[in-house]
């Protein structure tokens, strides 16, 4: 049977795999059901299975021709604190918990390749590594992972790895997407407490109110983007936290903001930890208020290879047909902890489109939206790419030794 073939068998079961995950969603680090499940999915495969220490992850290796180079597939697997509204009938039954970035349908798609890979392990030109992955969300799960050892761990480090990343709006569904060098953006956090002095609201010259002094920051840190970098050399900086107060006519002592900043240059990231805190300081030095300000350092742009990217397209093309590869014109502002792996080893990062039939990608609820959904009808097809890039990279770095 082809790849193809034996992806089709396996459609019901990914299916259902994925549809209890999406029903027992867990966030962070620690996913005890979804380690469970991936284990019992794996567990009739020739793998050789190790758990993390620091979290709840699962590396399986799969042995092929001796002596041969390895490769990694990952597939991330953590879920988002999002209250789900979809009206799918396997939506999340944990009320506040939502596989609302599709990390439920890697999982499906690793398992799937793993399955595919392990019925022709006799012809495989070397190792694959499965990584399957918590804590991509903020948590930075791929950087433990390899602090324990995943891109060793078939007893030598990976040539290449790969990852896919399903999308429920903008790519048509089917469509995979890349593009060569800078991929996804650079993620930090930018945590701000300004400390002022309570009171009553019918008399604020008698406190010292941080609220205004916290929306003057909101405000004006998006004018400081666009009057302080080259709009070539995009920042985005957006406030997805705030939190002030108890009652109506309270003055509170303190405010709170959190916001996400998204770069493309190691020139600007560095900028912006600078001019951004001394903004902050500088505001709560002007209405008088201390302020406890920190820019907090995560993921760095996720940058693909262009050989490998190109290797990918190629891929694409000849597995799936020309018309369902589509070159990215520019990169996204999301942000991946997959760039950690990509900093290590050569390799690639695709989109694949995962929009319901019926569904115009323009106007779809895009990922980390409560009312995100995904295709199942794109699991397989996931699967034996992951599986085609495996099997192809080993037979190509084997010829090349």
């Amino acid at each position: 049977m082809t790849l193809h073939e034996d992806a089709s068998s396996l459609t019901s079961d990914l299916v259902a795999l994925r549809h209890d995950l999406h029903r027992r969603p867990e966030v962070g680090l620690t996913l005890p059901h979804t380690q469970e499940r991936v284990l019992a999915a794996l567990e009739p495969l020739p793998l050789e299975i190790s758990t993390g220490t620091a979290l709840t992850s699962v590396t399986a290796v799969l042995r092929g021709r001796p002596g041969g180079p390895a490769v990694l597939l990952r597939g991330d697997m953590d879920a988002l604190p999002v209250t789900e509204r979809t009206a799918v009938p396997y939506a999340s039954e944990t009320g506040d918990t939502m596989h609302a970035c599709g990390h439920d349908m890697h999982v499906a798609m690793l398992v799937g390749a793993a399955h595919l890979l392990a019925d022709r392990r006799e012809s495989l030109a070397g190792d694959v590594v499965f990584m399957f992955q918590p804590g991509e969300e903020g948590f930075d799960g791929a950087g433990k992972m390899i602090a324990e050892g995943v891109l060793d761990a078939a007893g030598q480090r990976v040539v290449a790895a790969y990852g896919l990343h399903v999308s429920s709006a903008s790519v048509p569904g089917g469509v995979f997407t890349s593009r060569s060098g800078p991929m996804l953006a650079a993620s930090d956090r930018l945590i701000v407490t300004v400390r002022g002095a309570g009171g009553h609201g019918s008399a604020p010259h008698l406190a010292k109110d941080p609220v205004p002094v916290l929306a003057e920051m909101i405000t004006g840190l998006q004018t400081l983007v666009t009057r302080t970098f080259n709009v070539f050399d995009p920042v985005v900086l957006t406030v997805g936290m705030v939190r002030a107060g108890t009652r109506h006519n309270i003055i509170p002592d303190d405010a709170y903001l959190e916001a996400t900043v998204r770069t493309f240059s190691p020139a600007n990231r560095e900028r912006m930890a600078e001019v951004s805190v001394r903004y902050i300081e500088s505001v709560a030095a002007a209405h008088g208020l201390e302020v406890d300000v920190e820019y907090r350092i995560e993921y760095p742009v996720t940058a693909t290879n262009p050989a490998e990217t190109d290797f990918l397209a190629a891929t694409v093309a000849e597995v799936f047909g020309p018309d369902r590869f589509a070159r990215m014109e520019n990169p996204l502002t999301g942000a991946e902890d997959f760039s950690r792996v990509l900093n290590e080893v050569p390799g690639s990062f695709a989109m694949l489109g995962a929009v319901p039939p019926g569904v115009d990608p323009a106007t779809a609820a895009y990922n980390h939206s409560p009312q995100a959904t995904f295709d199942d009808a794109v699991l397989p097809d996931g699967a034996v790419l992951l599986a085609e890039l495996a099997i192809r990279r080993l037979e190509r770095e084997a010829a090349d030794a």
